[in-house]
């Protein structure tokens, strides 16, 4: 199956006042696909999703979407022509049930599709199905992370933005979540993911965008990856030249 070009970050340069935080960053975000950001706490990486979903403004630089150049959109606008965006920390609505927070994400489809948007993310997360009477705040936390998930899918973005999605999570729901994106992936999904376990997300990853300090030090196809340096990014560590 061919892939095309969902997303195209290029020279984009953040900062929060007189702090800069990414400089001249690029990624891409192919169908089918899942981009993996990694680096150090504080290297940028939340903030470059928030840039791309258009919840913080850049200095410069663009975000193309499907070729649309929408670097000034607002984050609304984005999101209605295919952003999704999963924050960290698992945010949904906790005194609705799950089924209105399903809907709540579907609230831009046309009405005669939110049942079949409805239908699809029970089919993907059978978990929420048996529990779509309860309210979000008394799932697990994974299954409020596939809710956050499901949640954003709803409207049929055409690249998903996941934040630290294993936060929390025990190890074997870190497997069923793992296990979502493969799926997710394999129906054509592009996906960014931004994530601290890096065992476990190269298990899923088709290419490696490394930061440190706002600045990209790895981008390179995941087979292709140097351990060592991207062991080296992850710390923070200083890295050597010569290799992807």
């Amino acid at each position: 199956m061919s892939k095309d070009l969902v997303l195209d970050v290029a020279g984009l340069t953040v900062g929060y006042g007189d702090i800069g935080v990414l400089y001249d960053v690029g990624l891409t975000a192919w169908s089918g696909s899942v981009t993996a950001v990694f680096g150090a706490n504080g290297a940028g990486k939340t903030t470059l999703l928030s840039a791309i979903a258009g919840l913080i403004p850049s200095r410069s630089g663009t975000v193309t979407l499907n070729g649309t150049d929408i670097t000034k959109k607002r984050a609304h606008v984005r999101a209605a022509a295919g952003i999704g965006s999963v924050q960290e920390g698992k945010r949904v609505f906790h005194k609705r049930t799950v089924e209105e927070n399903l809907r709540l994400g579907g609230y831009t489809l046309p009405r005669s599709e939110r049942k079949a948007a409805l239908d699809k993310a029970y089919d993907r997360f059978p978990v929420l199905a048996d529990r779509r009477t309860a309210k979000a705040g008394s799932l697990s936390g994974g299954q409020q992370q596939m809710l956050a998930i499901a949640q954003a899918l709803m409207p049929r973005p055409q690249v998903l933005l996941l934040d630290e999605p294993s936060a929390g999570l025990a190890p074997i729901i870190v497997t069923e979540l793992l296990n979502s994106i493969a799926v997710l992936k394999s129906e054509g999904m592009a996906i960014v993911l931004v994530e601290q376990l890096i065992g476990q997300a190269m298990t899923v990853t088709d290419h490696v965008v490394a930061l440190q300090q706002g600045r990209v030090v790895i981008d390179s196809p995941a087979s292709e990856v140097d351990g060592d340096r991207l062991h080296a990014a992850y710390l923070g560590e200083p890295i050597r030249a010569g290799a992807r």
